[in-house]
């Protein structure tokens, strides 16, 4: 007789810490990035985009956390925590571009 087969092990959810720290991060460099958007400071290429620029940034973030805890980044961050960090980073990036642009052009 053959045993039934286990179903595969659940991933642990992502601790707290680690998920404190990537929403944090999206969101303060999003803001970041939003607010220096309008000005454009290194030139009017697409490339260039501050908002593009943002997402390079993740990604190199991302990249160096996977050689650095030598674990894939799934582990530790779920996809969809993932991607929620990363539209939450859009949000952020949004309201830090009104910000400069609304609130700065009042001086």
């Amino acid at each position: 007789m053959t045993e039934p087969t286990k179903p595969p092990p659940k991933r642990r959810p992502a601790p707290g810490r680690v998920l404190v720290w990537w929403f944090g991060f999206m969101s303060a460099t999003g803001v970041l990035f939003g607010v220096f958007a309008e000005s454009r400071p290194l030139g009017n290429d697409v490339l260039a985009h501050p908002f593009v620029l943002f997402f390079v940034v993740v990604g190199i973030g991302l990249l160096a956390l996977r050689v650095a805890l030598r674990r894939p980044v799934p582990d530790f961050i779920p996809d969809r925590l993932l991607l929620l960090g990363c539209v939450l980073g859009v949000a952020a990036f949004l309201i830090g571009n009104w910000l400069a642009v609304h609130l700065l052009a009042m001086r």
